[in-house]
């Protein structure tokens, strides 16, 4: 898998993430085991790049069905609620 075969984060509605500047502007994020958004972070201070195409870089969610040896294989991630979780995530 190269980064261009990474998934996308189609989707990110957590507005208190400092790198959600209308939308997931991180490179990569991570996603834990505990299903939510290891890049997550809630300061005030905003950060990111200004093109917007994040990536899955990496799952910790081994029991997911899109996971294959830490990697996801979903096409694309959504990432919302209030505790940034994977909306894509599907129980194994």
């Amino acid at each position: 898998m190269t980064t261009i075969d990474l998934p996308l984060v189609q989707d990110c509605s957590v507005t208190e993430c400092s790198y959600n500047n209308n939308g997931c502007a991180a490179g990569a994020v991570t996603i834990g085991y505990g299903r939510t958004c290891s890049t997550f972070v809630p300061l005030s201070v905003r950060g990111g790049l200004e093109r917007k195409s994040p990536v899955v870089g990496a799952c910790q969610k081994a029991d997911c069905s899109f996971n294959t040896n830490l990697e996801c294989t979903a096409s694309a991630i959504r990432v919302g609620s209030t505790s940034a979780d994977c909306l894509t995530y599907q129980a194994r």
